[in-house]
């Protein structure tokens, strides 16, 4: 996706330690052009899926999901990682430990807003080992759910997360793959990628 690509080659930041800030489209100020159309090709690229939910997790996944659900026209949950007083019983709990944050965070989501047979979409802001999207996953199947796909904006190609959920048997689309974050640049999959002769 060569607008998202654009945003992230002009205002991300490399902090090292393969961490990419886009706190000022994505993660903390968003904007809103970009993120329709996140939704947009989102929608794209699962065409001809039944979906009846999309899934995220609070709080950067929310606007990539909601504009995703909006296309769609079917409701968005995120499953919230801060205890709640309204939200203590009759719920599917994991636990996702989180690359950025070093930390485990339990990830909850209430029982009555994924019906057995649900088609789920899960949409996240960045994909790294995979953590946050297998957690996801498991509360989709625990609510007796399918998992329709994996939708991602940046995906950290030079970690495993990818691979590992591809192998579990889910598809993944990531709308831009980042190969490296060496030397305080970003480098994507495709400007690696041998010229076919």
């Amino acid at each position: 996706m060569e607008l998202l690509r654009q945003k992230v080659l002009k205002e991300g930041i490399v902090l090292g330690q393969g961490v990419l800030k886009v706190d000022s489209f994505l993660n903390h100020q968003m904007d809103p052009f970009l993120m329709r159309e996140v939704g947009r090709e989102f929608i794209r690229r699962f065409a001809g899926e039944e979906i009846t939910k999309v899934l995220t997790i609070e709080s950067s996944g929310i606007a990539p999901g909601i504009m995703t659900a909006l296309e769609l026209e079917v409701p968005l949950i995120f499953a919230r990682k801060q205890k709640s007083l309204t939200l203590t019983e009759d719920i599917y709990v994991e636990k996702v430990y989180s690359f950025t944050k070093k930390e485990t965070n339990e990830i909850t989501v209430s029982k009555k807003f994924i019906a057995p047979g649900e088609r789920v979409l899960i949409v996240d802001d960045f994909l790294a080992n995979g953590e946050a999207a297998f957690g996801l996953a498991r509360i989709v199947e625990q609510a007796g759910g399918s998992v329709v796909g994996i939708g991602i904006v940046i995906e950290k190609a030079f970690q495993p997360g990818n691979r590992l959920l591809q192998e579990a048997g889910y598809r993944v689309e990531s709308l831009v793959r980042i190969a490296s974050l060496e030397d305080g640049r970003v480098t994507f999959v495709e400007d690696e990628e041998e010229p076919l002769v």
